[in-house]
This record gives C-alpha cells, structure tokens and sequence, in this order.
C-alpha cells in the first residue's frame, strides 16, 4: 500500500461538513435503538441461553465448561458476563448490550468506510450496517456471538489499513490482537485474522521484501497479538483443571461437526437463504452491484477496492464454515457488504456529479433504505416481543422456556439442581439454577458422530448422580433435530428414571394453532400428547424411609404405555404444524427454523 491514506475526510471549517456525517450517524443509531429498545423482551433463543447461562456462570466464579459443555470459544461467554455485569441478568439487559455492541460497530464501519472511500462512503456503510443488522433476515434481534466478532473484526482491520500506511508496528500489534479477540468470539472469526495475514503477506509480495528485518518483525508483532487471547485462555483452563473437556469440545468435536456438511448441501442451503432474504436485501444489492464499475474506474481507489475485495472473500469464509449458512451467521459478512454499498455509492455519486445529477444517488439510496424497512415493518415496528418470537422461530419453545423457568425458580431454594432434557439452556438461566449435567445442548446426542454414543451415557450418568430436583423433558422437534441414525436409548433412559422418581407438575403443550397451553400440578399428572410437541416439568419424588433389612432393588425399567412410545426417527421427518401470520413475512422468513440452530 502507499504512505499516505486512499481518501482522506473532507476538511472545512463549515460546520455541516465537519459534522453532518457524524449527525447521520447519530439519527441512524437513534432509529435502530428505537426499534431495539421496543423490542428488549423478546425471549431469548436457545444460543443467547447458551451465552447467558455460561455469562452467569463466570460471574459466581464457575469457569466455562465445567457445568455447560459447548463447541464454541468462550470469548462470547465473557463478553456476556461483562454484559450481564453492567447491564444485568435479565431479557432486556442482554439485549441493551447488544444495542451498545451494534452501535459501537456501526461507528467502527462507518470509519473504516470513510478511510477506505471517503465521508459519504462512510456514512452509507454505517447506515446500511444498522439497517441490516437489525433485520430478521440475519437474526439481527439476538445476540448472537456473530455480533461480537465483527464488533472486534472490523477495528481491527481499520488499525491493520493504518498499521500499512504508517508501518507503525504497535498498530500492527493491536490489529492482531483484536483479531485474535474476534476468534475468541467464535471460530470462525480465524477469517479475519486470516485476511490480517494475506494483506501483510500482499503487501510483502508487491514491496520484494520477503526476506528483511521489517518484514519479520511485522509479523512477530501481528502474530504475537493474534495469539495472545487464545493463549490466555488455554492457559486459564489449564489451571481451572478443564483444559481436556475445553480442547475436546472446541477442538476435537467441532472439527467432525464441521465436517459433517457435504458440499452440495451447504450450496442448497446458500441458495435458499439468498432466496427466502432477497425481498429484503434485493434494492442494496442491486445498488452495490450497479456501482461497482465507476468505483473500481479511478485509480486513486483500486488499492482500497482490493483490499475491501479481499475482506470480502474472506468474511464470506468466515460464513461458509462448516456450509451450515444459518442465518446468523451472515451477521459476519454485513460490515464488508455495507463497505461494498459505500464504495459503490461514492463512485456513483462521482459519476453523477459530473452529469449534473449527484442528488439523484442519496435519493436512491434513501429510497431502498425506506423499502427494506418499510418491507420488515410488521417486525420492526407491529408484532408484540411474543408475536416476534413465535412468528420467526416458529415451533420453537422460547416463549415457553420464560414461564417454565419461572416455576421452577418459584418452588425451589437456589441450591436447587436442574436437569434440561433438551437443548433449552435459557431455562437454566432464566431459573437462576445449576444444571445437573454439562449437556445443555442435545443435538451432539443425536448427530452421526463418533461420540454420540459416549456422550448420552455421560449425560445419563451426570443426571443420575446429582439427582437434580427438577427435571425438565422438552419434546419439540428443533430442540432435538433427530436422524434416522439417532440411537433413541437416551428417550428410554429418560422415559424410565422419570416415571421412576419423578411426578410431573407442570406442563406446556404447543398447539396446531400455535396457542399454547399450560398445565398445572393434577392437571400436569393427567397430561398426555404422545404425538404433539410439549414440556414437561418433573419434581423429584421424596426418598422413601428406610426399612432395616430392606435390601430390595429399584424397580426395573418398565415399557407401559407414556409420551416416548413414539417412532423417534420417523417422529424426526414428520410434518409439524404452525400457524403463519403473515403473507410477506412467511414469504421471506419461512425457513428460519429450519436453519436455526
């Protein structure tokens, strides 16, 4: 790269330039925190559970992985600890964090823009972040770890663009560093490190100095920060004596989960996103795309071009990981496509400019703006936090989770274990109680992996000897997502010990029509929906006394007719009813179940 930047911002001491840009901003963050603020009691789904149980874990001084057992890195569990801790435990403070999490990358965008493009390239790249970072076709209510990868990524490719033109080695330190913090976040945040990499390794490449002292020392510093966090980390679960169970799930397990995707699949389920989101994103595509020629015509802008090219092939990596493309995880790939908006916007307007018509492309602009909007108003600014949840992950029990979990926090002391069989982790959060097993999730139970054996005999065993209090039986198809090589003997197992020592006392019970009703003490006792999707909260039966000399057995496993007298796998492939509310919003947003996870 040259010394000196591709576009500086515009300097004038009038008042507007100097701080229009920053103005337009401000309102765009100002419209997006509406739209947050009024929608904070959206229930969680099952990843924000995940994170917020973890989060709440830490803060009473319980280490990640030793009572929620998980695939990712923990960075997102101490980003949300570090939430949890300002904001607090609840609904609405999970999701203010991430209100002051998505504002901070929209101004981290709109710098990068405004240095890789100029001003008004900026100002549309942080807009268009909001904008879309907010939709349901991303999952843009929750809060994902995506949000907080890119909230790391994105400043740290604007101090890696520095570091290159100033060739100062403390940017290039703290450009790997938040890289390696991206990573920490997620996984797949290693693309951006990568891309970190490949523009040092470029720019050595087009310089002819592979071999020198600089060189080398750019990427110590670069490296030495990239490696720092997770070396942190390592080190910390080494010491809190989890170090196998940490490498384990975030290493050994999530290599044959990413592996598990054929190529062919991962491009269906590409093609299907594209599909079900282009009302939503059609007009910024096509603006971005319509662009592009007169961007990438002047000179003075081809180097940051290829560099916004390749952070974009490489957040589409990021993306790609494992070929699942569910639909948070393009959150990864919003900063480098609202860069690209940007940079198509500034050399349409330089064209325009010399024909007399540059007003013509802020009008444009404004104009799809209002359409993606006003195409998502039922969501944004219509349908209740209950009405949102229910219509975007439909037979999905998060609304649910919230009155369960309430019970159970009611009728017992905070000592109290709980066991969630199912992968419902919000109710341990939202009961403020331990789980009695590390299994939070269910689904690496019923995938075709080596492990799936070993692990259901773990949680079983785990379960059986804490002997939790409560035991919580969620029988909905996406908390599960059965096979038809699923080994069904955890349902056998569970179907026993709980008919064995437990008595049901509430229920949930979901139904065609999407009302859901709820069951309560003999009401629960008496509940039965073999072929529905429900839950069940079980209590433990109080320990019969002790006879002298009685050494009888427990009662073996009986087969009498209960709910887990069902074809499992066949149950898997069934159709599951739900209500759709709305025309346009089905049309666009009918899958998001079945790619969520």
């Amino acid at each position: 790269m040259d010394n000196q930047p591709a576009a500086q911002p515009e300097a004038s001491r009038n008042p507007w330039v100097r701080f229009g840009p920053w103005l337009m901003i401000l309102l765009g963050l100002l419209f997006v925190g509406f739209i947050r603020i009024r929608l904070l009691e959206v229930p969680l789904e099952r990843d924000e559970g995940e994170y917020a149980y973890a989060g709440q874990l830490i803060l009473q001084g319980i280490p990640p992985y030793e009572l929620a057992y998980n695939m990712k890195l923990p960075g997102t569990y101490f980003a949300y600890a570090a939430g949890m801790a300002v904001f607090g435990q609840t609904i609405s403070g999970i999701h203010l964090m991430l209100l002051a999490v998505n504002s901070l990358t929209t101004i981290f965008v709109f710098l990068l823009g405004r240095k890789l493009f100029g001003t008004a390239a900026g100002v549309v790249a942080g807009l268009t972040y909001a904008i879309m970072s907010v939709s349901p076709a991303v999952y843009g209510l929750a809060t994902h770890a995506t949000h907080f990868v890119v909230l790391f990524a994105v400043p740290a490719t604007l101090l890696l663009w520095r570091a290159c033109e100033a060739n100062e080695r403390r940017f290039f330190f703290f450009s790997g560093l938040l890289y390696g913090l991206a990573f920490l976040m997620k996984q797949p945040g290693i693309c951006f490190g990568l891309f970190g990499a490949a523009v040092l390794l470029g720019q050595v490449v087009r310089n002819r100095s592979v071999c020198t002292r600089d060189t080398g020392a750019r990427f110590l510093v670069f490296g030495t920060g990239m490696a720092m966090p997770f070396t942190f980390i390592c080190l910390a679960a080494f010491i809190a004596g989890d170090f196998q169970r940490f490498w384990f799930w975030t290493f050994t397990y999530a290599g044959v989960y990413a592996a598990a995707t054929p190529l062919a699949i991962g491009g269906r389920e590409l093609l299907r996103h594209l599909q079900h989101t282009a009302p939503v994103s059609w007009g910024l595509w096509s603006l971005a795309l319509a662009g592009l020629p007169f961007a990438w015509s002047k000179l003075s802008c081809r180097k940051p071009a290829i560099f916004l090219l390749v952070f974009f092939g490489f957040s589409f990596l990021g993306t790609a990981s494992g070929l699942y493309f569910r639909w948070h995880y393009f959150v990864l790939m919003l900063p480098a496509f609202a860069l690209l908006l940007g940079q198509s916007y500034a050399g349409l307007r330089a064209w325009w400019r010399g024909r007399r018509l540059a007003a013509g492309v802020p009008l444009l602009f404004a104009a799809i703006c209002l359409w993606t909007v006003y195409f998502q108003r039922w969501f944004l600014f219509q349908m209740s936090p209950v009405q949102i949840s229910q219509t975007i992950y439909q037979n999905n029990p998060f609304v649910e989770s919230v009155t369960m979990a309430q019970y159970i926090r009611a009728h017992s002391s905070g000592d109290a274990r709980v066991a969630v069989v199912g992968s419902e982790p919000e109710i341990y959060f939202y009961a403020h109680r331990h789980s009695a097993t590390g299994y939070i999730y269910t689904y690496p139970l019923d995938e075709s992996q080596p492990y799936a054996a070993k692990m259901q005999r773990e949680m079983m065993s785990e379960i059986e000897s804490n002997q939790p209090e409560y035991l919580v039986l969620v029988m909905y198809k996406f908390s599960w997502l059965l096979q038809s090589s699923s080994d069904p003997v955890v349902f056998h197992w569970v179907d026993w010990y709980a008919r064995e020592f437990y008595e049901p006392v509430g229920a949930a019970d979901l139904k065609p029509t999407g009302e859901i009703v709820y069951f309560w003490g003999d009401d629960a006792r008496h509940f039965h929906d073999p072929l529905g999707q429900f839950i069940i909260i079980y209590k433990r039966k109080p320990a019969p006394e002790a006879v002298p000399g009685d050494t009888t057995q427990p009662a073996v496993r009986s087969s009498s007719r209960s709910v887990f007298n069902r074809n499992w796998p066949q149950a898997a492939s069934m159709s599951w009813p739900f209500s759709r509310r709305n025309v346009a919003i089905t049309f666009c947003f009918s899958s998001a179940a079945r790619n969520f996870s």
